[in-house]
């Protein structure tokens, strides 16, 4: 570890955040001596200072599967575990527009207290497929989105770039893209899907971005 970030244990300057991925699983996390089960799509948050952190499954024959996402921390907070039911839930879109989706705030300053990471994922409804349209940008915070529940034989083509110059990346099942705090993160699939996003940055209010009208996209 020091090699890698100077510290004597990883989270010595740092938290993290997990989900578990792994359908029909339920992974077991030992923070310090505290036992925590995650079942599919719970999600874990570890505060700065934890010393030992060990992963298991409940199940080897349904092994569990767990994405992570870690950041620089200057403060130490609670470590606790988030499951659905737990989270700050926000319906937006319609069906009209193909982006009926629900935000599940799990990581965020509406359910708990964190240095800078931000987590949570959105489920987009049957017959949905666009996220974040319209979309935006956000100045003071760079973020991550991990696509899952994508059919083997479907996609996600995820918008990024400059407003006035977007790019667009195909992505896969359980595939993540990061995008700078200039690019605009926008994404179309062929079905519905389910992604994780994580933001970084001092600035945590959710709603603070810079708002891209369709019409000026390029």
């Amino acid at each position: 570890v020091w090699a890698n970030f100077g510290t004597h244990y990883f989270l010595e300057r740092r938290e993290i955040g997990m989900f578990n991925i792994g359908k029909g699983s339920t992974g077991i996390v030992v923070a310090d001596g505290v036992k925590y089960e995650l079942g599919y799509k719970d999600c874990l948050y570890i505060t700065k200072g934890t010393k030992e952190v060990t992963f298991a499954s409940a199940d080897p024959e349904h092994p569990a599967k767990f994405y992570m996402v870690s950041a620089p921390a200057h403060c130490s907070y609670e470590t606790r575990l988030i499951k659905m039911a737990d989270a700050n839930h926000r319906p937006l879109g319609s069906v009209e527009t193909c982006n009926k989706r629900t935000i599940n705030q799990f990581i965020h300053p509406d359910v708990l207290q964190t240095a800078q990471l931000s987590m949570g994922m959105t489920q987009l409804h049957s017959g949905s497929v666009w996220n974040t349209m319209p979309c935006h940008t956000h100045e003071r915070r760079m973020e991550l989105y991990f696509y899952f529940e994508i059919p083997e034989d479907q996609a996600v083509f995820h918008m990024m770039g400059q407003p006035q110059e977007t790019r667009h990346i195909i992505m896969h099942n359980e595939q993540a893209v990061i995008g700078p705090s200039w690019s605009i993160h926008s994404g179309c699939g062929t079905c519905n899907y389910t992604f994780i996003w994580a933001m970084i940055g001092e600035n945590m209010a959710f709603d603070d971005m810079d708002e891209i009208a369709i019409k000026d996209l390029r």
